[in-house]
């Protein structure tokens, strides 16, 4: 992908880079971020999993094209990685593919509470609707007030607690149309 900047993001490519890989594993090995991940949560608990991780996301990212994908969040005053921002095909109830979208977003958590997942999000959204996607959807773990707070700053419509995807496990999802996008806080 090339990097899509923001005011105060650049949205890049995970890389084995070794400040990449270990600010992934400090990331994604925190608790606080993982129990919202998955239908069975697990922090990772070995640096390999990150390399891991970040070998998957790039193999998915040349499969999925400029669009779609996985990838890191630099803020742009040179502090590090603040976390990951996705734009992805869900898997459905029966893990299968589905045709629905999902953007999210984990960051670490001293990157939380300044507005950088909504500005991320704000940004990969932005780009699917130019390229034609049409409808966005974000799935959040039930108790995930954070989060909730951003579909909020989205302006992403709530639909309620659904299993329509991940294999059937309970979300609360919400939906964005390219019609009715940006109607949430713009000050993210």
């Amino acid at each position: 992908m090339t990097d899509l900047v923001t005011p105060r993001l650049v949205i890049r490519d995970w890389t084995e880079d070794p400040a990449d890989l270990a600010r992934l594993f400090d990331t994604y090995s925190r608790w606080e971020v993982a129990q919202w991940l998955g239908a069975q949560p697990k922090a990772m608990d070995d640096p390999e999993q990150a390399v891991r991780a970040v070998r998957r996301w790039s193999q998915a990212n040349r499969e999925l094209g400029d669009t779609y994908g996985t990838w890191a969040v630099q803020p742009r005053d040179g502090g590090p990685v603040a976390g990951t921002v996705l734009l992805k095909p869900m898997p459905g109830a029966d893990d299968q593919p589905t045709s629905d979208v999902e953007v999210g977003w984990h960051l670490h958590p001293d990157a939380w509470g300044r507005g950088y997942a909504t500005e991320a999000a704000r940004a990969v959204v932005d780009r699917a609707f130019a390229s034609g996607l049409r409808t966005v959807y974000a799935v959040v773990r039930p108790g995930n007030d954070a989060s909730i707070a951003v579909t909020r700053r989205l302006g992403m419509t709530p639909l309620g607690r659904r299993t329509d995807w991940y294999g059937g496990m309970e979300v609360e999802a919400f939906v964005l149309s390219a019609d009715d996008r940006w109607l949430g806080d713009r000050d993210g």
